[in-house]
């Protein structure tokens, strides 16, 4: 793992948090009957999540760099 590979994946799963907090957060719900321990949690745990997969490997970062 270098910093090419480490920046990489830090945008993943930072992409990957706000994507699933978005998706967690329901069309119409007033701000304050989002249930944000909720949202905060699975969108941590998927963030957890997309760097563990980026140890598989990221195509943007070739292996050879």
């Amino acid at each position: 793992m270098n910093a090419k590979w480490l920046k990489a994946a830090a945008v993943r799963a930072v992409k990957t948090v706000c994507q699933t907090a978005v998706a967690m957060i329901a069309i119409g719900t007033p701000i304050f009957d989002v249930d944000w321990k909720s949202v905060i949690a699975v969108s941590l745990t998927a963030g957890i999540a997309s760097l563990l997969t980026s140890m598989a490997g990221l195509p943007e970062v070739p292996e050879d760099e």
